[in-house]
């Protein structure tokens, strides 16, 4: 926003007065910005349409005792050479004795035995009580069962596990291979991510560091469970979108008039009929979306909020270029494609998910519920649609009711209350060696703890606290678009949760917004920074205060690296690091 020197409000034929609301008036001590208006809202239009990316200063390369040239050159390696630096360092966390523990950890039971079934019969079966010591014991050769069972989750997430086991077999490493990998590939697109929201390669590294070193997300990576896979489509698509607003808002500049100064003026005409063509990031965030759904239910309310999202972002595009109504011109102009671009793929998308179990047997030896529709449900009003519409209906109908009847008591259910201060984590796996035994120390003097603990890393979690209230602050004072697209990602993760606060439901959920966490608190520390330009103290003061911040986050992801890997720790060790009694 710009200012002149006698008032911030740019409305100068008005009286004082008259010059801004009262709500406006009021909120001015929260540190309120009105929207500007006039010649200073006219000056940077093409900046405020297409923002350019932040440079390094020369302060820099000469506190680096690096020639210029150098210094320009390594700034424009940044923008890749950054964010895989930080990816190589998630991925060597992440695949470091993956295999281990070489157990069935937590709901692996289920989601690696389904995904072994999917790639081989399309569809989940019946497993025998012992499988999983059998599967170990041989190193997964064993056969795969005829029997269909009932799962409650769709076929996406568990057809990617079974992509790793096809490639390196059936046991631990196989079947965790692609949420590492998945998880390794998160961080780099959260590196870009943030590079693009902020406009800035350090402030999107730091992001992606800050997840690097996430204890959830790290936990997540190295488990064969369906939510990591989730947040994987989930920050594929947000990205996507942040690419499409880029090339969407590029496009609106290039339509507008250009002054005899070469500034692009705005233009109502131009700003409220423009079309921005078909956007092939829409439609490839619709596809990830259609991933998403297919993977777990909620990535529904996460398609209903980005679509909101995106729209909001078409709006505010065209209230720039000079619209006078603007949600009215972005109705008529974008929310069809918008509509297209996401409901209708992603739609498609999931039914193409069981693809495996429509093309089963319908005569009973196929996959479960897939002879309902020639059993139980023949006759109706609905014999018009094939029978394998109509069984998949029923089957999604008898899911739902599982889902929101879900209330069996579970030693590590939460409510979702408390996750976001990571009240209850999960154990996914415990054992208590004695001393000379799967690692435990000779001296260890007592048994030993080997723990698995879906534990996000602390310091960054309420840190994560501090800057969700900044984050809001910044959206709904300073009206910051991005500040409002990590506030989307975080409600659009965490809200629906609470809609059903009495089911059994679990911390490790909450993966799905940790990436948009890790953002905030990358915006909180480019606030600690302060903008271009201030002073060297207020500079020095700044960085001293986030990089400190980020050693501690760092620091207390070692503190607790034993509790992320299964390493055999003395009991008291493990007893030090419960830092809540919750954590037991």
């Amino acid at each position: 926003m710009t200012s002149t020197a006698s008032s911030t409000d740019t409305r100068k034929d008005l009286a004082p007065h008259e010059q801004r609301s009262s709500w406006q008036g009021r909120l001015r001590r929260f540190g309120h910005r009105p929207v500007a208006a006039g010649p200073a809202r006219d000056a940077d239009l093409a900046e405020r349409l297409v923002p350019p990316y932040t440079q390094p200063g020369p302060r820099l390369w000469a506190a680096l005792c690096l020639p210029r040239r150098l210094g320009d050159r390594l700034a424009r390696w940044s923008g890749w050479g950054g964010p895989l630096l930080v990816t190589l360092l998630a991925g060597v966390l992440r695949f470091w004795h993956l295999g281990s523990p070489k157990a069935v950890i937590f709901d692996e039971t289920y989601y690696a035995k389904d995904a072994w079934a999917l790639v081989h019969r399309g569809f989940e079966v019946n497993w025998d009580k012992n499988a999983n010591d059998l599967i170990l014991s041989t190193g997964g050769h064993v056969p795969v069962p005829h029997d269909a069972a009932y799962v409650v989750h769709p076929p996406v997430g568990k057809y990617v596990i079974g992509l790793g086991e096809l490639m390196f077999g059936f046991d631990p490493f196989g079947w965790r291979f692609m949420t590492a990998l998945l998880g390794t590939l998160s961080v780099l697109m959260l590196c870009r991510i943030g590079r693009r929201l902020f406009r800035s390669t350090f402030l999107g590294c730091v992001a992606g560091a800050l997840m690097a070193v996430d204890g959830l997300h790290f936990v997540m990576s190295r488990t064969s469970l369906l939510d990591g896979v989730l947040m994987f489509f989930v920050v594929a698509a947000f990205g996507c979108l942040l690419i499409d607003r880029d090339r969407s808002r590029a496009r609106l500049a290039a339509a507008l008039p250009v002054d005899a100064d070469g500034r692009l003026r705005p233009d109502a005409y131009v700003a409220e009929t423009a079309r921005l063509g078909w956007r092939p990031w829409r439609w490839a965030a619709g596809l990830l979306l259609g991933l998403a759904i297919g993977t777990k239910w909620n990535g529904l309310y996460i398609l209903a909020a980005f679509c909101v999202m995106a729209v909001l972002w078409d709006a505010g595009a065209r209230r720039v270029a000079g619209a006078h109504r603007p949600y009215l011109a972005a109705l008529k102009r974008d929310t069809g494609i918008t509509f297209l671009a996401t409901v209708p793929v992603a739609l498609a998308v999931y039914l193409l998910s069981w693809l495996g179990w429509i093309l089963s047997p319908a005569d009973g030896t196929g996959g479960y519920f897939r002879d309902w529709a020639a059993t139980e449900g023949r006759g109706g009003r609905w014999t018009f649609l094939p029978d394998w519409l109509r069984s998949l209906w029923h089957y999604e109908h008898e899911v739902y009711t599982f889902h929101v009847g879900l209330s069996s008591p579970h030693t590590y259910m939460s409510n979702p209350w408390s996750w976001i201060v990571d009240g209850r984590p999960v154990s996914y796996f415990y054992e208590s060696p004695s001393p000379g035994t799967d690692g435990c120390p000779v001296d260890a003097g007592d048994k030993c703890a080997r723990e698995v603990l879906a534990l996000g890393t602390p310091m960054l979690w309420w840190a994560a606290c501090a800057a969700l209230v900044y984050v809001l602050w910044r959206w709904f004072f300073r009206r910051d678009w991005r500040a409002g697209a990590i506030a989307c990602g975080v409600a659009a993760g965490y809200l629906p949760w609470f809609l059903y606060q009495e089911r059994t439901i679990f911390f490790f959920y909450a993966v799905v917004f940790v990436p948009f966490l890790c953002l905030a608190v990358a915006m909180l520390i480019g606030a600690l920074l302060g903008p271009p330009g201030t002073s060297d103290t207020r500079r020095v003061a700044g960085a001293t205060g986030a990089g400190v911040l980020v050693l501690l986050i760092a620091w207390n992801f070692i503190y607790f690296w034993p509790l992320y890997t299964g390493t055999a720790i003395p009991i008291e060790d493990w007893r030090a690091r419960m830092w809540l009694d919750t954590w037991v």
